[in-house]
């Protein structure tokens, strides 16, 4: 019997408590991994209290683990025993439908993500299917790269799949979990940055994440200034915003892409979008190359989030400092077992 070691929630919403269980076997392209950081996402909070309505409890968190891998089924590859990887918001995929076949394995529908019906990664040990457990570049800090899993491939995929050339002018609203991200990465790909924040206060951290410009997204006047000047808007908040005034920000043939998860309906008036020729869109993760490809751009240019640590028997402090607004920006787990 194998005992993995865990920190688990009963019930929608309960604190996190000291949880064991048995894996099973180890299968055939199963990578073992043992966590040494894992980050906390507003996602791991979504599931603890099972706000989009498939969790399953127990309850483990965390989808954002850095660790060494420690065991391997006899079918797995890409990895080797000791290598230090990670492990985000996917575990398994089936790898045989088009999305598959075509690298889009994060839109395959079989996707199994590695906190939903499964146990995550708040946790001794961790497992996924080989293609989703990768490689860290050397050039990345493991203790701070966690975040860059999940919230950082979901901001930076954006960049890479909608062709988005480094000349764009692009805006980012919200000064998060996601947005410091997406304000580093869009500053490191090229682009003419424009933050937007509902916090006047945050003008001197935006401009130090990489932005160029600091809009106050409830300032009307500051946002009819842009009429027409953004090629791209990535919206990282989960709030209804005034959807018509950013479509009247973008430039013909402008994007407004959502990775916020808004959980209310997206209101727009058809006439922006059809005299500009302009789109919404949305986006999840990243496929496996996605995240390669982020990992190693971090590592080139030197993006990493911002973070605050815990150690992983105070995650319920933690899950409160984050649900109470305060993580500045992201939170990283430390496992001490």
């Amino acid at each position: 019997m194998t005992t993995y070691h865990a920190w688990a929630a009963s019930r929608p919403g309960a604190a996190l408590e000291p949880f064991e269980y048995d894996p099973g076997p180890l299968g055939a392209e199963e990578v073992e991994i043992t966590v040494e950081h894992c980050g906390i996402c507003h996602s791991d909070l979504s599931m603890l209290d099972n706000a989009w309505g498939f969790t399953r409890y127990p309850f483990v968190p965390g989808h954002e683990a850095i660790g060494r891998v420690t065991a391997m089924g006899a079918k797995a590859k890409g990895v080797s025993i000791g290598q230090r990887v990670g492990l985000g918001w996917n575990a398994s995929s089936c790898l045989h439908c088009d999305p598959c076949l075509a690298g889009n394995q994060h839109l395959c529908r079989e996707v199994q993500p590695t906190l939903a019906g499964r146990h995550g990664a708040f946790a001794d040990k961790v497992r996924a299917h080989w293609v989703w457990v990768v490689p860290l570049p050397a050039g990345l800090d493991a203790a701070e790269s966690g975040p860059l899993l999940c919230g950082g491939i979901t901001v930076f995929a954006p960049l890479l799949e909608l062709g988005i050339p480094p000349t764009a002018r692009v805006g980012v609203i919200g000064i998060g979990g996601l947005g410091h991200m997406a304000l580093k990465f869009c500053r490191a790909w090229g682009c003419e940055v424009t933050a937007f924040t509902s916090s006047a206060t945050k003008e001197e951290e935006a401009r130090a994440f990489g932005a160029h410009r600091v809009v106050t997204t409830g300032d009307a006047e500051a946002l009819q200034a842009l009429a027409g000047s953004l090629d791209l808007i990535i919206d990282t908040v989960n709030v209804a915003l005034d959807w018509n005034g950013l479509l009247n920000a973008l430039a013909p043939k402008g994007r407004l892409h959502v990775v916020g998860t808004v959980l209310e309906p997206i209101a727009v008036s058809v006439f922006p979008l059809l005299s500009g020729q302009r789109s919404i869109s949305g986006s999840p993760t990243g496929s496996r190359g996605a995240i390669d490809t982020m990992l190693d751009f971090a590592a080139r240019h030197d993006v990493a989030p911002q973070t605050e640590h815990f150690p992983m028997s105070r995650a319920n402090e933690a899950l409160d400092h984050l649900r109470a607004g305060k993580a500045r920006y992201r939170i990283v787990l430390d496992a001490d077992f």
